[in-house]
């Protein structure tokens, strides 16, 4: 007698056919998240160990919270060497071959957008907690992508604003020459026009630039009123002590430091970096629940030598709401774990509350900090002091400005 193969079947054994995807990989509870970081360069600092152990903190605290929870959680982290193939190269065998749920911080715009499509293809999920660029959040955008901490939108639109309110109306850029720099440099551009002021000029650095001589020489030379740092990190802090060295400030010239950590204030010290002021989605000294939480963090960590960043609190705060979505969806379907993301209101120590948006931007208040005289300062790590909180309806580009293709106009 003829075997009858069922027609299902048989289409899988010839590869005509495939199970949906919830059929292929039915939620059992087991979760990987894939920390994709920075622990070698220029943002290792902000970044770094320090993401991987507010993950880890995450994931505690999610549990503590919800003792009768089922999922089984774990965690694994990878150096992106801030190259884009190597960090795409990664991801794609972290969804492929190990089975990884979710990759949060990913450092580096460029990188970010590589990933972000690796994330798209493989329906998976990926929270870009340290990453700039706009484009993430716009023509970009997709539905398995989510931005957490800030954006080069709210980092011009906070500190751009202020300088250009203070009377700093002409500029000039030194702009780190990839996506992230350069998507800075034109949301700034764009405030300071908007609020009456011009640019006079730009140049570009490659990225960990040790050198800063030449690019300070022509903004000193441009007279504009203020230099404004297109860049992060090790870039920054380059630039800051270089400006200080060639009395560039005590010349008349302010600058404008547009993408500031803590770790970086540390390490520049007060002398150097006093009176800058930079925008910020978190402070450790803000309120007792933050305090409270940065001692936690620096437990966590094995360290009362690093202070937590805003990227160390993106990384907390997006775990946390990330775990409450695939318990809540029941799936590893990635589009389906961020549309719950979108559902689920956000409300956490480092943040407070907030929501997901259509674009896939998460949004919360931002603070406008400065950095304090050395005479202002209570300790090491007490640097900054709040000028003014922009509220959440401010912080972040309006939906309406939108160019992401889910959101519907």
């Amino acid at each position: 007698m003829k075997k009858v193969v069922p027609a299902l079947l048989l289409g899988l054994m010839t590869g005509g056919m495939s199970l949906p995807a919830e059929a292929q990989a039915p939620f059992d509870g087991k979760v990987k998240i894939g920390v994709l970081t920075d622990l070698s360069s220029l943002y290792s600092d902000a970044t770094g160990a320090g993401s991987i152990s507010a993950v880890q903190l995450g994931v505690e605290d999610y549990k503590k919270a919800n003792p009768t929870s089922k999922l089984q959680i774990e965690i694994i982290s990878a150096d992106h060497q801030n190259k884009p193939d190597v960090g795409s190269s990664i991801a794609r065998q972290w969804y492929e071959r190990d089975g990884v749920d979710l990759i949060i911080d990913v450092p580096n715009s460029a990188l970010a957008l590589a990933v972000s499509g690796v994330t798209k293809q493989l329906n998976k999920v990926d929270i870009i907690v340290s990453a700039g660029s706009t484009r993430l959040t716009g023509d970009l955008c997709n539905a398995n992508t989510v931005q957490w901490t800030f954006d080069n939108y709210s980092l011009a639109h906070g500190t751009g604003s202020a300088m250009v309110a203070g009377g700093g109306k002409s500029w000039f850029f030194i702009t780190t020459d990839y996506s992230f720099g350069i998507d800075l440099e034109k949301q700034t551009s764009d405030v300071v026009k908007a609020d009456g002021g011009t640019v006079v000029g730009s140049v570009r650095a490659p990225l960990n630039s040790p050198d800063f001589s030449s690019f300070l020489l022509q903004a000193q030379a441009s007279k504009a009123q203020v230099i404004g740092l297109a860049n992060a990190g090790g870039d920054m802090q380059n630039a800051i002590k270089g400006a200080s060295e060639f009395g560039i400030v005590n010349g008349g010239q302010k600058m404008a430091a547009l993408a500031v950590f803590i770790t970086d204030l540390h390490s520049l010290g007060l002398p150097v970096a006093q009176g800058l002021n930079y925008t910020t989605a978190f402070y450790w000294d803000m309120n007792d629940a933050t305090r409270e939480w940065t001692r936690r963090f620096m437990q966590k960590a094995g360290t009362d030598k690093l202070y937590p960043t805003m990227d160390h609190a993106g990384n907390y705060s997006g775990t946390i709401h990330f775990l409450k979505a695939i318990e809540a969806a029941q799936t590893h379907d990635g589009a389906k774990i961020v549309a719950t993301m979108k559902e689920l209101p956000t409300d956490d120590v480092v943040f407070g509350k907030g929501e997901v948006r259509a674009d896939g931007r998460k949004i919360h208040p931002m603070h406008l900090m400065q950095v304090k005289a050395p005479a202002e300062s209570r300790g090491p790590w007490d640097l900054s002091k709040l000028i003014k909180t922009i509220p959440i309806d401010q912080a972040f580009r309006p939906l309406a400005q939108s160019d992401c293709p889910l959101v519907k106009k």
